[in-house]
């Protein structure tokens, strides 16, 4: 049974991932996947370990941040309160802009997300990046 208490939480850990990556602090998406795996692209990782992958993959510009701004859309959030589990899948689209480099897509795809409710705290357990669309991305990534 999906409650809004709970629906709203993972609403919220959704958000804050993006917040944090287009902030550039990694550490606290490590944080946020203390109890999580993240599988993307390359070897799955677990917890602090996607606070590295992050620092390795994605170039963080003078202001401190890799400039993206991410877009969630078309969340669909199931929550089973009394087994405080719970998925998400959405949208992802990240935007990037830069002096030179204005403001376009860089990447589209999808989240598939699993959660916890643990100490009556929703946490990630596990979160799917399936990117579906490429633009240039050469100043958002390293190769």
């Amino acid at each position: 049974m999906s409650t809004p208490a709970g629906t709203a939480a993972i609403f919220r850990l959704i958000a804050e991932y993006a917040e944090l990556v287009d902030t550039g602090d990694f550490a606290g998406v490590g944080a946020l996947f203390a109890d999580a795996v993240f599988i993307g692209s390359g070897a799955p990782v677990r917890g602090r370990e996607v606070e590295q992958m992050l620092r390795d993959t994605v170039i963080l510009h003078e202001d401190g941040t890799p400039r993206t701004h991410h877009a969630t859309t078309n969340l669909h959030v199931d929550v089973d309160e009394e087994a405080g589990t719970g998925t998400a899948r959405s949208y992802v689209t990240v935007f990037q802009a830069l002096p030179g480099f204005p403001l376009q897509p860089v990447a589209a795809g999808r989240y598939l997300d699993r959660f916890a409710c643990r100490d009556g705290r929703w946490r990630f357990t596990e979160r799917q990046v399936r990117i579906h669309l490429v633009g240039d991305v050469s100043r958002h990534l390293r190769t």
